[in-house]
């Protein structure tokens, strides 16, 4: 038996740039923009609402945390702090088992727009089989050193960029030329809970993730320092880059014709054959660019989520396959295949169980959504807790306000977490059995929290990061 491997001995790979990379990589989420538009114009001002109230109180309480406890395992780190081990396990094994359920719903995106595009023809099996495959591409990239998939994550942040701006380019150049699809007047930008506020909780689901970079704090070289400016440079970009895009799908596509799977390459059509007509290569190499985002972004959350998982030691516990790291790449192969092998049965129940393309996408990605939200639920009140609990740990940032402020952003938070899981919960697709769904969403959320504790119990004896991922590893 070889000596103990652990993520902590990965090399220090991450500066603040590539911090940048992987947060706008990571909670630039193409998948849901469509969606987000479908609330019309409307969705404008709630981005600039909801970023006030919850996107600026998220960072600051993920700026404290994260450069106060920046090691591996990130939220995990967090929640074990302020509330203990079995919690903790139940946190990361949630926002772990979120991924293979949402894998599914992100390459549904994926064969949909390429068959909008480049395959008319496509059949249900075809598209069911390229999901299957596409799963499993993300398991082996997640498998490979940190320092070799990073480039990955860095690509595919300036792939979301280069789109979510051609978005809004074609989309202002549209609107140049033939006027805007949608009425842009004042009344129309009133905040209001219409017809589609049910797609409202997609915005704050859309500002998630900036915890992930600690998930991985263990690669980052000067923690305490960058991951404050990491938030402030990611979120800026992330902001603008939502409202932009949202912008140049509604200037050119009507809210009644949009679809939330195909929104985006229907709007971009449309846009390209107006004012670029003779252009057709440029519009399908965004295609192009657009579909490898939907791959890097599933690269960027799987390696925060197994990095999360592995660093709860469960590999010491029953089942044993979470903490194991491989010995030549010092990466938590086992949980990336377990990933794999839990998408892959999703996604084929999900296929059995729903018809059209919409519910196929939505019904997963809802249940995804609300599985991994739900560790925020904890994560958020972490920050007061640890403020008495932990008082002696420095923090070389702090939430602004002191005392009061801290709590007026974690009660903004959490009353954000609670409004958008309920929300995913009770929006149901036109079309779609509401006892199906209810069934789907809510078996599985449950199933998942009573395997969640079951973890945590199994786990409750280890007592550190450091003795938790020492973990012997197997003979090749």
């Amino acid at each position: 038996m070889s000596a103990p491997i652990t993520l902590d001995q990965q090399p220090k790979t991450f500066g603040l740039f590539s911090m940048t990379l992987f947060a706008v990589s990571a909670m630039l989420v193409l998948d849901t923009v469509a969606t987000s538009a479908a609330i019309g114009v409307q969705g404008l001002s709630f981005w600039l609402l909801l970023g006030v109230l919850f996107f600026i109180p998220y960072g600051f309480i993920s700026a404290e945390l994260g450069a106060a406890w920046p090691q591996e395992g990130g939220m995990y780190v967090w929640v074990r702090e302020a509330f203990g081990q079995r919690l903790a396990t139940l946190v990361a094994f949630l926002y772990w088992l979120s991924q293979p359920f949402w894998a599914p719903s992100v390459f549904v995106l994926f064969t949909y727009t390429l068959a909008a595009v480049f395959w008319p023809g496509m059949s249900q099996l075809s598209a069911e089989l390229i999901v299957i495959g596409l799963i499993w591409a993300v398991v082996i990239i997640g498998i490979l050193p940190v320092s070799w998939s990073k480039w990955v994550n860095n690509a595919s942040a300036a792939a979301k960029v280069l789109v979510m701006v051609g978005i809004g380019a074609i989309g202002i150049a549209y609107a140049v030329k033939n006027g805007t699809a949608n009425s842009f007047s004042a009344d129309q930008w009133a905040p209001s809970f219409g017809l589609n506020w049910g797609f409202l909780p997609i915005i704050i689901y859309s500002f998630m993730g900036f915890e992930l970079m600690n998930s991985a704090g263990a690669a980052i070289k000067q923690p305490k320092r960058d991951v404050p400016k990491m938030i402030l440079l990611s979120g800026a970009i992330l902001l603008g880059a939502y409202m932009l895009a949202t912008f140049g799908i509604l200037a050119s596509l009507k809210v009644d014709d949009l679809s939330i799977v195909t929104g985006i390459a229907d709007a971009m059509k449309l846009s390209f054959d107006s004012v670029l007509g003779g252009y057709t290569w440029l519009y399908e190499l965004l295609m192009v660019v657009l579909l490898f985002t939907f791959i890097g972004n599933m690269i960027t959350w799987s390696i925060g989520a197994n990095h999360s998982m592995a660093a709860t030691g469960l590999d010491r516990k029953a089942p044993g396959v979470f903490g194991h790291v491989n010995q030549r790449f010092h990466t938590p192969d086992y949980a990336f295949v377990l990933m794999g092998v839990i998408a892959t049965a999703v996604t084929v129940v999900n296929y059995g169980l729903f018809a059209s393309k919409e519910s196929v996408f939505w019904t997963v990605f809802a249940l995804s959504s609300i599985i991994f939200l739900l560790p925020y639920l904890l994560i958020f009140p972490a920050l007061l807790v640890l403020r008495v609990k932990r008082a002696d740990t420095p923090r070389p940032y702090r939430v602004p306000g002191g005392k009061a402020g801290a709590w007026l952003w974690v009660v903004l938070c959490e009353a954000g977490m609670v409004f958008t899981i309920i929300a995913f919960f009770w929006l149901v697709p036109e079309g779609t059995s509401k006892t199906l769904f209810w069934g789907f969403t809510g078996g599985g959320t449950l199933i998942a929290i009573v395997v969640g504790l079951w973890l945590g119990r199994s786990g409750s004896e280890v007592a550190s990061i450091g003795d938790a991922t020492a973990i012997p590893e197997a003979a090749d």
